[in-house]
């Protein structure tokens, strides 16, 4: 039997997270911005999915004042398709309403429509789009956000 657990990152688990920083993204965030994000943020909320044992995912939420969004969510490509990024989503979506957001945001690939579904499938809608968002080729992000309470 398979066994996911989603917990809070640990310092601990930064080379598994990076490993799939690293396999997910084509800028990938550097080791020393995580480390920043898990031990000087105070607004920072980082997450790990493990599977077996074995960290998989993460994710990334800033919460400030009543207003959350989500840095980062990724699964390692050799995981995906198993519905742990929903998985993962709905915690992190969660800790957001138990730290008191009422707002929740994020950007996503105009490519990337997979993620798009998903977001969509928690009430996120379009906001808007931010022109050459993305660094390494300029893509276009389209910000989405939901209402939580």
């Amino acid at each position: 039997m398979t066994e996911v657990v989603v917990r809070q990152m640990e310092l601990t688990d930064i080379d598994d997270v990076m490993a799939v920083e690293t396999e997910s993204f084509t800028a990938p965030w550097p080791k020393d911005v995580i480390l920043h994000e898990l031990t000087n943020n105070q607004y920072a909320h980082y997450y790990v999915i493990l599977l077996d044992q074995q960290v998989v995912g993460y994710s990334g939420l800033w919460h400030v004042i009543d207003d959350a969004q989500i840095t980062n969510i990724a699964i390692a490509p050799t995981c995906r398709g198993k519905k742990l990024g929903e998985t993962l989503f709905f915690y992190t979506l969660e800790a957001a309403i138990k730290l008191g957001a009422k707002r929740l945001s994020l950007e996503v690939r105009v490519s990337n429509t997979i993620a798009q579904r998903m977001y969509r499938k928690f009430g996120l809608v379009p906001g808007g789009i931010r022109k050459n968002y993305y660094t390494d080729d300029q893509e276009d992000a389209i910000v989405m956000w939901v209402n939580l309470s």
